[in-house]
């Protein structure tokens, strides 16, 4: 059985730096619930975090600086998928032997599995890593992703600006995709990326948004138990 999770770049970079301590907890409780059924397989798409918006800030202010105006979309996003790159590769050697692979760039090629953890980036602009985790749970049959954030829930608006926002355990794909739109923006803060959740509610996937440094709570949901979070779908 195969799960993916899209490990958000702020749980694993955040802007003071790489997490050592999370990587550390996250893979002794990885390697010890994957060896308890060997039919267990994670991939793990990882997001670009701390150092995708510092570059990403960087490259607004250099334009503003000059006074560059225009739509800068795709150049913010290559370098949001280089954040992603070098996280990853941080996360495939943190995971040590249980990934055996490259990492995957490319989640349309042709792709290789061979050990029990298969890490992944960004691929390409025009979406988010989200987008890429539901790509890959498409290809590998998964019917749940995992995603893994610094919020515990899905609010039904944005806690830091509206007092009134509450948190929701359960939403439909229709109601979530009104909630977000329907166009990426490079370093949008949105529970799970508009263009993945289109491909998502369209392969008839379900995304679980949870607390990422709650490893207790990431468990339970891998096994089925109850756990805090949002359901979409």
């Amino acid at each position: 059985m195969t799960f993916v999770l899209s490990l958000g770049g702020s749980i694993v970079a955040p802007p003071s730096g790489p997490d050592v301590g999370f990587l550390v907890d996250f893979r002794r409780r990885l390697e010890a619930w994957l060896t308890a059924a060997p039919d267990r397989r994670v991939i793990l798409v990882i997001g670009g975090g701390g150092p995708a918006r510092s570059y990403q800030t960087a490259l607004k202010d250099f334009r503003a600086a000059i006074g560059e105006t225009g739509p800068c979309d795709e150049a913010l996003d290559w370098l949001g998928i280089a954040a992603t790159k070098i996280n990853a590769q941080l996360v495939k050697a943190a995971m040590g032997s249980l990934c055996a692979d490259p990492v995957v760039t490319d989640p349309s090629a042709p792709l290789t599995f061979s050990g029990k953890v298969l890490v992944a980036s960004g691929w390409k602009p025009g979406f988010s890593s989200d987008f890429d985790a539901v790509y890959l749970g498409e290809r590998c049959g998964a019917r749940t992703v995992l995603n893994l954030s610094n919020i515990a829930k899905v609010y039904t608006a944005d806690p830091k600006l509206d007092p009134a926002a509450t948190p929701i355990d359960s939403i439909s794909w229709a109601e979530f995709r009104a909630m977000v739109g329907s166009t990426w923006t490079p370093g949008a803060n949105l529970p799970f990326d508009p263009i993945a959740s289109a491909r998502a509610d369209e392969a008839g996937m379900k995304v679980i948004c949870a607390a990422g440094k709650d490893l207790d709570n990431v468990f339970r949901i891998l096994d089925g138990a109850p756990f805090v979070g949002t359901g979409i779908g």
